[in-house]
């Protein structure tokens, strides 16, 4: 029963995700920053097929699905609006994906965003292409899941203001996890941890979205301050902006990569550990 319950949710997300366009996390430049750093750090029996992927990682990283002609909206992959299912820490949404669609229906948890079962899915995926020793398919699982792991570290993915719109400050999501990354990332002083083994990939994926959304109250009240007594957003803002904001920033493209790494890691393990290619 458990097998077919997962069959069923395996189709379900690949289907959205084949059918839907690409869309950016964090933005280019952050995706391929965390998958880059996320490289760094896996164990050395894993080391060469990576080492020898990482332009391919970094590449597709930001460009998870093939183009289909259907609207954005129709995409819900890549985020979870948990500020729907009341206050932090949200305990009304199960982490089960059946308990969560039996709760609430299956439109609405698809509408809200599915991002931390979609992170379980591609763990198992990556985890089924090193077992069954498919180095092209294992290379592409990594790139995906990699940009979902990604996903899930940017605060503006976890909320129902994912644009600042609600708050009043509109492309805010933009001036924190694209534009900073753009203008201050050669200063980014970032080492991630060694990778660990995620126990729960899902649950893990919760935990990541959970302190992903701590974080929003703190960004918002910096662009606020950043933007006191001017009338643009233009160095003076950000300059500000990076002062006040610029820590989280860089402890979530840290913490992203330390993860990427990890369930890279896991499912290499749960696969058996195979002898991987050099190249």
């Amino acid at each position: 029963m458990l097998r077919r319950l997962f069959a069923g949710a395996t189709l379900f997300f690949t289907a959205l995700s084949l059918c839907a366009p690409p869309s950016f996390a964090w933005g280019e430049n952050a995706d391929r920053f965390i998958a880059n750093k996320a490289v760094d750090t896996l164990p050395d029996e894993m080391l060469p097929f990576f080492e020898n992927n990482r332009q391919f990682l970094v590449q597709h990283v930001t460009s998870p699905v093939e183009p289909a002609t259907v609207p954005p909206t129709a995409r819900h992959d890549d985020f979870i609006q948990l500020d729907h299912y009341g206050s932090f820490p949200f305990a009304a949404l199960p982490h089960s994906y059946t308990e969560a669609v039996s709760k609430f229906t299956r439109r609405t948890v698809e509408k809200y965003g599915l991002l931390p079962w979609q992170i379980g899915i591609y763990s198992k995926k990556l985890t089924d292409a090193f077992q069954s020793r498919d180095w092209n398919e294992a290379r592409t699982s990594a790139a995906l899941l990699a940009y979902y792991v990604a996903a899930a570290h940017d605060p503006f993915n976890t909320t129902m203001d994912s644009d600042g719109a609600l708050s009043g400050q509109l492309s805010v999501n933009q001036r924190f996890g694209t534009r900073l990354v753009g203008r201050y990332q050669l200063f980014f002083f970032v080492k991630p941890n060694e990778a660990v083994i995620v126990r729960d990939p899902t649950e893990h994926a919760f935990d990541m979205v959970l302190s992903a959304h701590s974080w929003l109250e703190n960004i918002l009240l910096a662009d606020v301050r950043a933007h006191e007594g001017i009338t643009s957003y233009g160095d003076d803002y950000y300059d500000r902006f990076y002062a006040q904001a610029g820590a989280v920033l860089i402890r979530q493209l840290s913490d992203a990569s330390t993860d990427v790494g990890s369930y890279w890691m896991t499912a290499w393990i749960n696969a058996g550990r195979p002898q991987l290619p050099s190249r």
